[in-house]
């Protein structure tokens, strides 16, 4: 059962790939004039890895992100996957954003099937869309269009869109920032379990606090604009998480306290 359990363990990291992020600055040209949105970011993150990004709004997080993504080259510096410079999109990093961008006229299968349809491989792997459908729980709701599902089933279309792809890195840009409360809770425990059945490598960006501790393996924390590392905190706790762990209590409590937000605890 030992060696069952750390061969499974060595598959998903396996499925994930490493991240290495070096000295990257970047500025935007606004009328001629350089706005400096990062400034100096390292980081790494290891194969499998869940990592959350937090920091003041528009300090440069998802710009971060969309250079992950290879969406644009930095101003400086240089991004890796598994060693490669990133230089362009590839589909082995895929974006989720805030928004599920479904295409109003497809019906859930035929959005999750995009992926596979744009590289012409869909007649042949349409098992795959039905797979990603049932990894997120809609089996149900594959002939259901956009406007006949909820916020939080639409995000999880969004998802299977972005998992059929077999992503070495999800790039997840406050993918359940516009849910209720209710259903970012639900949606928060599904991603963990996603994560940890696929065993992607997993790079968020959230405002909110709890949900870093509560999904993350590690927290970074940013200043303001123009960004740079204020923080890098482990969140050494194990899977399934408890929202009143005392650990993960004190960790939003210092947290807060990088953000300048203590005496709101």
């Amino acid at each position: 059962m030992v060696a069952l359990a750390i061969a499974e363990a060595a598959a998903l990291a396996a499925a994930g790939a490493a991240l290495d992020i070096e000295g990257v600055s970047h500025a935007f040209d606004i009328d001629g004039a350089a706005l400096p949105v990062l400034d100096d970011i390292s980081f790494s993150l290891e194969p499998g890895e869940f990592v959350a990004l937090l920091g003041p709004s528009g300090c440069g997080k998802s710009t971060l992100l969309r250079l992950v993504a290879g969406l644009e080259p930095p101003t400086s510096g240089t991004l890796r996957e598994d060693g490669e410079p990133i230089t362009r999109p590839f589909p082995s990093r895929v974006v989720v954003f805030q928004d599920p961008t479904l295409f109003p006229w497809r019906n859930v299968w035929h959005n999750v099937a995009l992926g596979l349809e744009a590289q012409g491989i869909l007649k042949s792997q349409r098992h795959r869309v039905d797979a990603a459908i049932d990894l997120v729980g809609l089996s149900g709701f594959r002939k259901a269009y956009p406007h006949q599902l909820s916020g939080g089933m639409a995000q999880r279309v969004a998802l299977a869109r972005a998992l059929i792809n077999d992503p070495k890195i999800l790039i997840l840009d406050e993918p359940l920032g516009k849910l209720d409360s209710l259903t970012r809770i639900a949606m928060q425990a599904e991603l963990v379990s996603l994560w940890q059945r696929s065993g992607f490598t997993t790079l968020l960006v959230t405002h909110d606090v709890e949900e870093a501790v509560y999904l993350a393996n590690r927290v970074i924390v940013f200043s303001d604009r123009p960004a740079r590392i204020k923080a890098d905190i482990a969140v050494d706790r194990p899977y399934p998480r408890h929202r009143g762990d005392p650990v993960l209590a004190e960790l939003r409590r210092k947290i807060l306290g990088l953000l300048g937000l203590e005496a709101t605890w």
